[in-house]
């Protein structure tokens, strides 16, 4: 999903340098969604891992 995020923030870029402001507008909103929904799923995952290893072993 970081990935994506990247693409569309590079496709941001170079609609912006060519003009493109509705389509640089709108790739970098995507951009920042797939970021902030791959952030949400990254705390999670961390929260999720560091709460795993506190079980007591048997």
């Amino acid at each position: 999903m970081l990935y994506w995020a990247l693409v569309f923030f590079i496709i941001a870029i170079i609609a912006a340098f060519f003009g493109f402001g509705g389509v640089a507008t709108t790739a970098a909103s995507i951009a920042q969604i797939l970021f902030f929904v791959f952030l949400v799923i990254f705390v999670i995952a961390l929260v999720m891992g560091v709460a795993g290893r506190r079980r007591p072993p048997i």
